[in-house]
């Protein structure tokens, strides 16, 4: 579903979505269908060589709707819990 129908859907499918979201959090489960993704090859540098390609990875709307609600909450735990100290970088 493309997400110019997604969006004004919002209304009367956000507490399906919840549901689902909830469940799946809850059983530790990935439904199988939200990990398809079109992989398309994006040229890195101006020589058409194999090796200059990238992949990139277009996901389903809900798939990017789930990870949104992931990311939130996960933060949300850090930060409630203090997990993170200031010294702690990405690298």
């Amino acid at each position: 579903m493309s997400t110019k129908i997604l969006k004004p859907s919002a209304p009367f499918i956000s507490s399906p979505l919840k549901y689902i979201c909830n469940k799946s959090i809850l059983s530790g489960i990935f439904l199988t269908r939200l990990k398809y993704a079109v992989v398309k090859p994006l040229l890195k540098k101006r020589y058409e060589n194999v090796a200059n390609y990238r992949p990139i990875y277009l996901l389903t709307s809900f798939s990017k709707v789930f990870e949104k609600i992931i990311y939130d909450r996960l933060l949300k735990h850090i930060e409630t819990n203090n997990i993170l100290v200031d010294e702690q970088f990405g690298f």
